[in-house]
């Protein structure tokens, strides 16, 4: 029987009126499971509606009521964490164990803004002149809106909301149209935890609910995270509109290996990071490049421990990797391996063929591995987003990095290296915003913002963390004097204030 997933506007399952629907499908059959309503622009305008309404009370609310019901959220995401698993993995494909791993890095975020009252403290100087005391505070900019991908549907909505919601913001979250159901469970548990009507909302849909969120005079900030064409386009489009906006966009992330470096750990981490949630994450080691004589070796290595990955589907706990998303995905994914050869590459595992016994028309690929790849080949220039690795040679750290910086992309990075002083050379010299060293996913603690360089990211804030309460605040200060009783008026003065 097929699912139907509605909106949530004003803490509320609302049916959508506009007609339009999408499909979500089950990546390992194939199969239509789910209709996702798609908002018209008068649902989008409903969502933002009763955001703004909410945010009359929430943005005066104290951060003790916030926290509250934070706590509460926490612990209702905590009790339900394979619930929320289940749904990942029945709509974007991911194994169970992945999946639960996503939903504990979304609770970080949780927890962060949990602590919010520490977040949000301000500062104080007092006697700057005579009995002129000087407050710096930060306050809530109104509704925000966040649209994310189907990569990571229930932790990259917890990137923002939580966090946003927590600094005093009403929230409208568009998430993708293809895996839709997480962020629905998400927003029921935060309304048992006792969210108030209309301060998270969802809307569902295409390019009109997004254009919408972009242009509407009542949204404050858009966060992001997606493609770099995207990304971009939301960015020029927000701000083109008022809007303060973090968009996070592609990658295409690197892994110098040294060749003094463990090749049995690099080759473990290149294959986790590179295969790991069927390469569809923007943390993912895409390319790998060794230097100097090394490069037959770690290629070896990391074949051997490729072609032991189990495929099959999420829900089947052997499976170590599921299938991708869709079928148009899956296809366009194959095309750089297929294509790979003519453009110079040694293919040395080709995953094309594969299917798996009993789930012929899932959406699966194998494991790709292309050695001795040209900078200039489709495989290396485009983010794939799945399983298929590069493996480029260089012939010194220099060129290495050099090649790496040479990249459009500046998501993350990492060094492989015994060598403590190469290591402390490449996290300076890299131009990449998150830098891993003997790390291969470099993906920063809760506490510490997530973020790229170049056009990984349009906007000037990182993701959650301090940059991610600097975004959803806005900065005031207050200059205040109180006379002494005893004093007379001061009268009329002209010029500056003194301050001594």
């Amino acid at each position: 029987m097929t699912k139907t997933v509605n909106h949530w506007i004003g803490g509320k399952t609302v049916e959508g009126a506009s007609g339009n629907w999408g499909n979500v499908t089950d990546p390992a059959t194939g199969t239509v499971t789910t209709k996702v309503a798609f908002a018209s622009v008068d649902e989008v305008d409903a969502a933002v509606a009763a955001a703004k309404a909410a945010s009359q009370t929430w943005r005066h609310s104290s951060l003790a009521q916030r926290t509250t019901v934070m706590f509460k959220f926490r612990a209702l995401l905590d009790a339900h964490r394979d619930e929320i698993a289940e749904l990942i993995t029945a709509e974007h494909g991911k194994v169970h164990s992945d999946a639960l791993g996503e939903v504990a890095r979304g609770l970080e975020i949780v927890e962060l803004a949990c602590g919010i009252t520490t977040q949000l403290k301000g500062e104080l100087s007092t006697q700057v002149s005579s009995r002129v005391d000087v407050a710096a505070i930060r306050q809530p900019l109104g509704v925000v809106a966040g649209i994310t991908p189907f990569n990571f549907p229930a932790m990259v909505p917890m990137w923002m909301f939580p966090l946003a919601i927590a600094c005093g913001n009403t929230f409208v979250l568009k998430p993708s149209e293809k895996d839709p159901s997480a962020s629905m469970r998400l927003a029921e548990l935060f309304a048992e935890a006792g969210l108030p009507d209309g301060v998270l909302n969802i809307v569902h849909g295409d390019k009109v609910a997004v254009d919408r969120l972009l242009e509407h005079p009542d949204i404050a900030a858009v966060s992001f995270v997606g493609s770099t064409p995207i990304a971009r386009y939301i960015h020029t489009t927000a701000s083109a509109n008022g809007k303060r906006v973090q968009a996070l966009g592609g990658a295409k992330n690197h892994m110098l290996v040294l060749p003094d470096a463990d090749l049995d750990a690099a080759a473990d981490a290149a294959v986790s990071a590179a295969y790991g949630s069927a390469g569809e994450r923007c943390m993912a080691i895409s390319a790998v490049v060794a230097v100097g004589a090394i490069g037959d070796e770690l290629v070896e290595k990391i074949r051997e421990r490729a072609e032991k990955i189990k495929i099959g589907p999420g829900d089947d706990p052997t499976s170590e990797m599921g299938p991708l998303i869709t079928k148009v995905h899956r296809d366009k994914v194959a095309s750089y391996v297929t294509g790979a050869a003519a453009q110079g590459c040694d293919v040395v595992l080709d995953g094309t063929g594969f299917t798996v016994d009993g789930y012929e028309d899932g959406h699966w690929i194998g494991i790709s591995l292309l050695d001795k790849v040209p900078a200039d080949a489709d495989a290396y220039r485009d983010e794939i987003f799945g399983p298929v690795l590069t493996v480029l040679r260089a012939d010194t750290y220099e060129e290495g990095v050099e090649l790496i910086n040479a990249s459009p992309f500046g998501n993350g990075t990492a060094i492989f290296t015994r060598d403590g002083g190469a290591a402390r050379r490449f996290q300076m010299e890299v131009e990449a915003g998150m830098v891993g060293v003997n790390v291969p996913i470099p993906v920063p603690v809760g506490y510490h913002s997530f973020g790229g360089w170049k056009d990984s990211l349009f906007g000037d804030h990182h993701i959650y963390g301090n940059d991610g309460v600097h975004f959803y605040t806005r900065g005031k200060v207050v200059t205040t004097r109180w006379p002494d009783p005893s004093e007379s008026p001061a009268g009329v003065d002209l010029g500056f204030p003194r301050n001594h």
